[in-house]
């Protein structure tokens, strides 16, 4: 997938604390990615899916995200049960997996230290964010996993946050042509404790294939 610079810089240091521990976990890790990681998928997507940030031993290790931890199980499979990839597992940066209308990025492109980013790091990657939003085709949809993630696409729109409340399938129509959909955050944490469950996740993905007229299974 080409990259647009104004869309990601994989040697971006804007956020201090970030770049520092960046540096020092490559140092801890040399065979890891321990850098900004890029979207993964195709380049004009009926749908985008943001996270929060890589995880340590996720996409900050293996470069694509969602790629390697235990979050990104439940995504890959019901992306290709929902036929947006031709493949139910994500393995690494050069497997043979390819997204189908779908693309996946970060509300922050760092790994940051306890998976916590700070408000202003979040601010500060917005501007890519904001950048990737801008880029996407009229109608596509756009999916937030986990509050974090939304609250990012709605301040990269310049909307009000109170007037978009985070909420489990909850569709959110930003703009005339864009329209926002959550989903609690297919983290290990969600997934165990039931917070949620597969059934929960396919539905927000019959959600999405309903705004798009597509069909669903």
């Amino acid at each position: 997938m080409k990259q647009n610079t104004d869309n990601f810089d994989v040697n971006c240091r804007r956020c201090e604390r970030l770049s520092t521990f960046l540096d020092d976990i490559g140092e801890q890790y040399p065979d890891y990615h321990a850098r900004p990681v890029a979207a993964f998928g195709a380049a004009s997507p009926d749908l985008l899916i943001v996270g929060l940030a890589p995880g340590m031993h996720g996409a900050n290790a293996t470069g694509r995200p969602f790629t390697g931890d235990h979050a990104g199980i439940l995504l890959y499979e019901t992306l290709f049960k929902f036929g947006f990839s031709n493949g139910p597992e994500s393995v690494s940066s050069d497997d043979k997996l390819r997204l189908k209308k779908c693309r996946i990025t970060n509300a922050v492109k760092c790994l940051p230290p306890q998976n916590k980013p700070t408000g202003d790091e979040i601010n500060t990657c917005n501007y890519f964010l904001n950048n990737e939003l801008q880029s996407l085709r009229d109608g596509a949809i756009v999916m937030a996993l986990g509050s974090i993630a939304h609250n990012a696409v709605v301040k990269a729109y310049g909307l009000r946050q109170k007037l978009f409340p985070f909420g489990h399938n909850q569709v959110h129509k930003l703009t005339p042509k864009q329209t926002l959909i959550d989903s609690y955050h297919c983290s290990r944490y969600n997934t165990q404790t039931k917070r949620l469950t597969t059934k929960m996740f396919q539905d927000v993905f019959r959600t999405i294939n309903k705004q798009l007229n597509r069909k669903s299974k």
